[in-house]
């Protein structure tokens, strides 16, 4: 039997027509004319002012707290279970991570735990919308909004899923985006930076062109670009530009298989699920998801441990995800205190990611099935993370 691989980049077939453009075109490096096409195919899609394609999501997070002018001492609110970008980016300012426990239903950041961790010093709040899923930002931006904090939203795994209609990354007054290898839209390393905000445009050109006006010059603004901001190296490659601009022009059709196969699992393994006592990902009502990945929740370490190896044993190859940041040495480094955040941990341990990609075949994923369906949890007394996940199963049945 073949490998299962967890992930597989999604590569259409017009991407090597594009790929072959790009370099005809003899412009390589950025700004290109697919980078402006996938500038242009965001803004009009999702409605932003500007959209400025980076080398990565942690460049765009990095450029979002240069024009926040996060300074040392500030404080940032950040979900404890995410990757360590969304801290990095403005711990590098200076800023002091604020880590906020993470809801037991969507694993999103815990809106009801944020008026106790707002101080005079707060600067920012980062939603990350995990698994593509809305954080509750009608809270939090009326919070964020009564204490004048800036929300920018971490939307790497969100990209077209929607919170109340309104599409994710088009709530805080900017956010950012990852087309990382394992996104479903993807160049290998990449992102954006979206901006919500008109008055944050012309800086943030700027910033990106390592603080020259550049921008400025090559639209015939100024006679010429001089050094005026702070600033970095930000741009992506025409080349990489070209490879998602491919996959931008069939994001439809990208995106319904990711629903076909994220459904799949959902209805094939539900009654093991339950039979089991594994939780299932929560999509509430209110939220329309990104079909970004699909998770199982096990009652305990070793059974999700136990579970990762029954299926490499079938060559089919799943993954873990985060590991809480208050834990981290770095975390600890920074003041957090263990057990800060005791949902991130339980669900941190607990957690499994099965193979989700867009090549993954039907037959492929009922091998998959199949593996997981013979997989059984040892019976054993009801743990806290169980407790937990039956809450968030009840609550997804309701939805």
């Amino acid at each position: 039997m073949a490998p299962i691989p967890f992930n597989c980049p999604t590569i259409l077939p017009e991407a090597f027509e594009y790929l072959q453009q790009a370099v005809i075109n003899k412009h390589l490096s950025g700004d290109g004319l697919f980078t402006h096409r996938c500038h242009q195919f965001l803004e009009e899609l999702l409605g932003v002012k500007k959209a400025l394609l980076t080398t990565s999501c942690t460049h765009a997070l990095e450029m979002a707290a240069i024009l926040l002018n996060i300074q040392p001492g500030d404080e940032v609110l950040v979900p404890d279970f995410t990757f360590v970008s969304t801290v990095n980016a403005f711990v590098l300012r200076g800023a002091r991570p604020v880590f906020v426990d993470i809801r037991p239903d969507t694993l999103n950041m815990d809106e009801n735990l944020l008026p106790q961790l707002i101080t005079s010093r707060t600067r920012a709040i980062v939603p990350v919308h995990y698994a593509g899923v809305g954080c509750e930002m009608d809270a939090i931006l009326a919070l964020a909004h009564a204490r004048h904090i800036a929300v920018v939203e971490d939307n790497a795994h969100g990209l077209f899923g929607k919170y109340r209609g309104q599409y994710l990354g088009t709530l805080g007054c900017m956010a950012t985006q990852s087309f990382h290898e394992t996104k479903n839209f993807t160049c290998g390393e990449g992102g954006a930076l979206l901006l919500n905000d008109p008055a944050l445009v012309q800086r943030a050109e700027i910033i990106r062109e390592k603080g020259t006006n550049r921008s400025r010059f090559f639209r015939g603004e100024v006679d010429k670009y001089t050094w005026v901001d702070i600033g970095s190296s930000f741009l992506l490659s025409d080349v990489l530009a070209a490879l998602l601009f491919a996959q931008f022009e069939r994001h439809q059709f990208v995106q319904a298989k990711r629903a076909r196969i994220w459904h799949t699992y959902a209805t094939r393994l539900e009654a093991w699920a339950a039979e089991n006592r594994v939780g299932l990902p929560i999509v509430p009502p209110h939220c329309e998801q990104a079909y970004h990945m699909f998770y199982l929740l096990f009652p305990s370490l070793d059974q999700r441990q136990a579970f990762i190896a029954h299926l490499k044993t079938k060559k089919i190859y799943s993954v873990f995800h985060y590991l809480p940041l208050h834990l981290s040495e770095m975390g600890q480094r920074l003041g957090a205190r263990a057990g800060d955040c005791p949902v991130s941990q339980m669900v941190s341990d607990r957690l499994v990611r099965l193979p989700f990609h867009n090549d993954l075949t039907e037959v492929d994923q009922e091998r998959v099935i199949e593996a997981v369906r013979g997989f059984k949890v040892s019976s054993g007394a009801p743990s806290e993370v169980e407790l937990l996940a039956s809450t968030a199963t009840r609550s997804r049945r309701a939805a």
